[in-house]
């Protein structure tokens, strides 16, 4: 890795954010209703003048042009502006929510490895047998199910009947670790369960091709052991593709997180990113889904990094 491409790489990334907030702050802006709309429900009969005003104060009377350039201009600075309904900092709310989000998207993923990649390992060397076929049924089944339903099979399960975990709910993890864990377990796991078929099928296909291959053969005719063979020589190969998968499927993690997080009432970026859609709140939903944006594409450079470590032949200028 030289300087010049982690320069190009962050490069790209800042330029991926704009474009999503170019994207982010037009699409806002073409649902029906604002803010001063969902004010109006609340409050009751307000004048067409009055409505103005609001729309004034909120800058929302501008051309669309000004209030790109007005919060493009802050963001800039550092600055993400102030919900319009709370008149807090999105940057303050953000920093307060993400740990939440990011324990739930870490724990998601430490699952998903769990889960994933010794049904993978276990399916490859079992090719065709009923181990095989137990992995590939698991594989359908966590592709194909949507997130939320497989999250309300779980809470009617280990929440409703065997009241193992808590339905819903969050407790910081300064209060309480083991509560803390508690009330992640399930909310991870349902977001998990969909990398982790994706990861079994990658592992599964990956190890194949990596153990039809000469030196593959070779180890096994000088006599190493079959596990030595596995893990040693096929596997460090084999996993490269898996870091791909891994690295793409986070932005998911993050994304599915708005659902999961709704569901389990978990006080995290998702969830905050959802209120603000159904609240017509612009500054939070643009703030973030520029965050999410943010950290997606880092992740992605994180992954270009580790193919390095990994894997000595690739090299990056």
């Amino acid at each position: 890795m030289t300087p010049g491409w982690l320069a190009r790489r962050l490069a790209l990334a800042l330029l991926a954010a704009f474009g999503v907030s170019v994207i982010v702050f037009a699409l806002i802006r073409l649902v029906p209703g604002d803010v001063v709309t969902n004010l109006i429900g609340l409050e009751g009969n307000v004048s067409r003048e009055q409505q103005a005003e609001m729309r004034r104060l909120f800058g929302l009377d501008q051309p669309l042009w000004m209030q790109f350039g007005r919060w493009l201009g802050a963001l800039l600075h550092g600055d993400l502006g102030h919900s319009l309904r709370t008149d807090r900092s999105v940057f303050g709310d953000l920093l307060l929510r993400f740990p939440v989000t990011l324990e739930l998207s870490l724990g998601a993923l430490i699952f998903a490895v769990l889960i994933g990649l010794p049904l993978g390992v276990t399916a490859a060397l079992n090719r065709g047998r009923a181990a095989d076929i137990a992995s590939s049924s698991f594989v359908l089944v966590g592709l194909a199910a949507p997130e939320f339903w497989l999250a309300i099979l779980l809470i009617l399960l280990f929440s409703l009947r065997l009241r193992w975990f808590p339905p819903n709910g969050f407790v910081p993890l300064q209060d309480s670790l083991w509560e803390n864990l508690r009330s992640m377990f399930l909310p991870a796991l349902a977001l998990s369960l969909g990398l982790a078929a994706a990861v079994t099928r990658i592992v599964r296909a990956s190890l194949l091709e990596v153990l039809s291959q000469d030196y593959v053969r070779t180890a096994r005719a000088k006599g190493l052991p079959g596990r030595v063979v596995v893990y040693r020589h096929a596997m460090r190969n084999a996993l490269i593709p898996v870091i791909t998968v891994v690295g793409l499927q986070v932005g998911n993690l993050l994304g599915g997180a708005v659902i999961i997080e709704q569901l389990f009432g978990l006080p995290g970026i998702g969830r905050f990113a959802l209120e603000g859609i159904n609240l017509r709140d612009y500054p939070v939903v643009q703030g973030a889904v520029l965050w999410i944006a943010v950290s997606f594409v880092l992740v992605n450079v994180v992954v270009d990094l580790l193919y390095g470590l990994i894997d000595r032949r690739v090299v990056y200028s």
